[in-house]
């Protein structure tokens, strides 16, 4: 857990240990639930909570980069850590969901604003004490939500000197793995300043880069945190967030129809030209998640050049979970089949994150 002071808790309350920060400030939930003027800051997380249902990133009293007064500091952060109480009691994961994404857009905004202090706008050579220190930050919750190490281009002379620039460098392997995600040609290596095995971005593109990892990091924190009984007084509020967010459940139909990547696979099998093991895996996993059986899956790999039918069938059944460790496999991701060049993305995928979900039509 990284040690963060105050100020950034209140910007960043997800990397805080929320019941022990509550502990330290010396209260309980119980009291926010029947203490009169502590109800306003529940009242603030209901806010929270409402504001990211409609789709809008939540303004905190918070004043650039300074508390507006120091009661609101701890007050943006109680905010925070009673929403997650809220949203868990009233186990609407819908509201979980749009929750964690604006809280994610409100983080993304501000840690990329965190990089810029850090690169010492002012335009002096010399960095002083207090850009040191939030580029110390800075750095360590970049790592914290992604594991990447993030440094800046120093100049050679004493390393005291730093470029004025608004410049972050990132391993080459890093930056890989995630701009595949990224289909702007300006993510492609070869558009981008390499030296040194190092990729230069500015600090837009170096949080854009972990956006994915931070809404995760998010959305973990809050699912993976304990759900605790119903605290008296949170009643009225938990009901009113149970309503709320059935407004948001969304029913589906599946129109059966399969997506290019698999129409592409059995296109391949069916001209007799062969189709890569890794085609192969993704085609038997969705098909089996499909509820097709082996014996059905089977003769599409007839045509197959090196086509073996005890091998074939001893291959789905392993797939299928039938035999061997009994492990059923998942058809892989859409980011993974990108990678391996199994991806024939088109407009009705619909910005899907994998195969499976292709067709699904709202009701």
């Amino acid at each position: 857990m990284l040690a963060l002071g105050q100020d950034e808790i209140a910007k960043y309350p997800f990397l805080a240990d929320a019941g022990q920060y509550l502990k330290d400030q010396g209260f309980s939930l119980e009291q926010f639930g029947t203490d009169p003027d502590l109800k306003q800051i529940i009242d603030r997380a209901y806010e929270r909570i409402t504001v990211a249902a409609d789709g809008k990133i939540y303004k905190s009293d918070l004043d650039g980069d300074h508390a507006s007064k120091d009661a609101a500091l701890p007050r943006e952060i109680f905010s925070f850590l009673l929403a997650i109480v809220l949203l868990k009691l009233s186990g609407m994961h819908t509201l979980i969901k749009r929750f964690s994404m604006q809280e994610s857009r409100r983080a993304e905004k501000l840690l990329e604003g965190t990089l810029k202090i850090s690169n010492n706008p002012s335009g002096s050579v010399l960095l002083t004490d207090t850009h040191k220190s939030i580029r110390v930050v800075a750095v360590q919750i970049v790592k914290e939500i992604s594991g990447i190490e993030i440094s800046q281009p120093e100049e050679k002379e004493e390393g005291s000197l730093t470029s004025a620039q608004d410049e972050w460098l990132v391993n080459v392997s890093d930056y890989l793995t995630r701009s595949i995600q990224f289909h702007e040609r300006e993510w492609k290596l070869i558009n981008r300043k390499v030296a040194n095995g190092k990729v230069h971005l500015s600090s837009h593109h170096t949080v854009r880069l972990i956006r994915k990892e931070l809404g995760k990091y998010i959305d973990q924190k809050i699912s993976k945190g304990k759900t605790p009984e119903m605290i008296p007084g949170f009643e009225d509020y938990v009901n009113r967030l149970i309503l709320l967010g059935k407004k948001f459940v969304i029913h589906t139909v599946d129109t059966g129809e399969y997506p290019p990547c698999v129409k592409h696979a059995t296109d391949v099998l069916e001209k007799g030209e062969n189709l890569p093991h890794s085609g192969r895996f993704m085609l038997a996993t969705f098909l089996l998640s499909k509820g097709q059986t082996v014996e059905q899956i089977a003769p599409l790999f007839k045509n197959a050049p090196d086509y073996n039918e005890r091998v074939t069938l001893y291959q789905l059944n392993h797939l299928a979970g039938t035999s061997g460790s009994g492990t059923k496999y998942s058809c892989p991701s859409c980011e993974k089949l990108k990678t391996q060049d199994l991806c024939f993305a088109t407009s009705e995928c619909d910005n899907i994150i994998n195969p499976l979900q292709f067709g699904r039509k709202r009701k």
